[in-house]
């Protein structure tokens, strides 16, 4: 189902043996002058996003150390709080 005025996409003339061979090798020139520009995006794509998984892994890690750490100091305190305070008299 097609709008109303929408232009219908012309068919593509097929093209001779001689204008496909031409077209590759355009195509061919074309990759061969972007290659290294290429390169470069998908080493810079790449570098991001592994700084960021490592950032985001770095940042778990320490976050759950922090969360023991406080586990361990709130069973510390949760000790003392049994055993009463220090004294002279009870050390």
């Amino acid at each position: 189902m097609t709008e109303k005025g929408a232009a219908k996409p012309e068919p593509e003339p097929s093209l001779t043996a001689a204008q496909k061979l031409l077209r590759r090798r355009q195509e061919l020139d074309y990759w061969q002058r972007n290659a290294e520009r290429l390169r470069r995006r998908n080493l810079l794509t790449g570098l991001t996003v592994g700084a960021f998984v490592v950032g985001l892994f770095s940042y778990t890690i320490l976050s759950v150390r922090q969360e023991r750490i406080m586990e361990e100091v709130d069973e510390e305190a949760r000790v003392q709080v049994f055993r009463g305070p220090r004294t002279g008299a009870n050390s």
